[in-house]
């Protein structure tokens, strides 16, 4: 799973921007990034609910770990790119948008 596999999920998402910060490729709907790549892009931070980061981190700790201390406040997690096969990539990154878009349009790509 690379970068350009994100992209090209991206660009098909309503409201979906990307945008170099600090040489890190990020995924923003308006202010709000829903992804995130570290400058290597070895690893990926995407929009996750906070309540049920522990048990997706639990479930496959070999692929997903929690963010720095610092945004731990977020709604987010993070995974290692190299361990995150496309179907679950597309899932992931279509919920975290999801997250950050008004219910409607969520509604509109998604269905109910």
């Amino acid at each position: 799973m690379t970068v350009a596999d994100v992209r090209a999920l991206a660009r098909t998402l309503p409201r979906s921007s990307e945008h170099l910060i600090r040489d890190r490729v990020k995924f923003r709907v308006g202010s709000i990034v829903y992804v995130a790549f570290s400058r290597d892009e070895a690893t990926m931070g995407f929009g996750y609910p906070k309540e049920e980061r522990d048990a997706l981190i639990a479930a496959e700790p070999d692929l997903f770990f929690l963010p720095r201390p610092s945004d731990l406040r977020f709604n987010w997690v993070c995974c290692h790119t190299s361990r995150l096969d496309h179907a679950h990539m597309t899932e992931l990154v279509t919920e975290a948008w999801r997250m950050c878009v008004p219910k409607f349009l969520a509604r509109q790509r998604l269905g109910a």
